[in-house]
């Protein structure tokens, strides 16, 4: 049996939608909002997946929870069926959705936390102990006793995941987990997540239109795209799926004529008299070493930086271009 945390095989799901012709008659449409979807999760790995709004993102997320029923192909989640199976699942994977809560509004947090552990049938020590290590990390201590309604945003969705890994499961799926947060709780979040992981071992399926979140915790992404999947692959390969390019600053030492002939590089600007010039390179028909070398061949080099792609950039690049150019 496949020890794959997450499994599909042609997952495909379909709506059917009855919608007035104009007449009395109704019209059935069929709407495919997954269609022939297949990948693998292994235990341990971190996984972004990204699309547009209405690319099937939580329809997926659906049918991985058991929540929806696929219509045609295999999925297993944890090794279950999700939706024969779907009581012993929730044992075993944590969810976060960054819009709905699985905290009890009106009651102090550490009630929640005790409701949530007693849901998972944790035995008393085990859950005091599992609660204070995630109060501690993600220094929920002095909420403890505040009603959920009472907690800014940020300390509700750090509430929020701790809920979802109380029971220590092997698959957490966060659904926008940082939307609306400011700087420090993202990066208080992104910190802890890592940090479980590593110690834990804990997989990690994110979906989130926050390119930060995707760069600071997966290794690989997952793209969706009207319902199929168009790229599975490593960020930097992404980028360079769809053409994005590293830049090179350079400040030079003396003024210095426009580098516009560089092998395998283009001139973005120049500033100072042509002391400070950008190049954008791709590192499929050069490196940074060697359009570095070629700078210096011309001028003497007193500073550089490298910018590497932004991800925004390439998520929108991807959805400009012919999803057959991205398989």
């Amino acid at each position: 049996m496949s020890d794959a945390i997450i499994e599909t095989t042609g997952l495909t799901r379909t709506f059917v939608l009855r919608r007035k012709d104009g007449g009395r008659r109704r019209k059935r449409e069929v709407l495919t909002a997954v269609a022939d979807m297949t990948f693998r999760v292994e235990p341990g790995a971190a996984v972004g997946y990204i699309g547009a709004n209405g690319a099937g993102k939580s329809t997926t997320i659906k049918m991985l929870t058991g929540i929806l029923v696929p219509t045609a192909g295999r999925l297993r989640t944890c090794g279950l069926d999700p939706v024969r199976r779907r009581r012993e699942l929730a044992g075993r994977i944590g969810v976060v959705f960054g819009q709905r809560s699985q905290l009890w509004w009106d009651l102090p947090l550490r009630e929640s936390f005790s409701i949530l552990a007693a849901i998972h049938r944790l035995e008393p020590r085990a859950a005091a102990a599992r609660t204070g290590e995630l109060v501690d990390q993600l220094e929920m201590g002095s909420t403890l006793d505040t009603p959920v309604r009472q907690l800014s945003l940020g300390q509700r969705m750090r509430a929020e995941v701790a809920a979802a890994l109380l029971h220590s499961p092997e698959l957490v799926i966060l659904d926008e987990p940082t939307i609306g947060l400011d700087v420090l709780s993202k990066q208080r979040l992104r910190e802890f997540l890592r940090h479980e992981r590593t110690q834990r071992g804990t997989t990690l399926l994110l979906t989130t239109h926050d390119m930060g979140d995707i760069e600071r915790l997966c290794e690989r992404v997952l793209v969706v795209d009207h319902g199929s999947l168009v790229y599975d692959g490593s960020l930097t390969g992404l980028a360079a799926t769809v053409g994005a390019r590293r830049v090179l600053t350079v400040d030079l030492a003396e003024p210095t004529a426009d580098l516009t002939d560089l092998p395998g590089a283009k001139l973005l600007d120049s500033a100072g008299e042509g002391m400070r010039q950008r190049l954008a390179f791709d590192t499929e028909n050069t490196t940074a070493a060697q359009l570095l070398a070629a700078v210096s061949a011309r001028a003497q080099v007193r500073d550089l930086s490298i910018e590497e792609p932004d991800i925004e950039d390439v998520v929108r690049r991807i959805y400009e271009a012919a999803p057959r150019a991205l398989h």
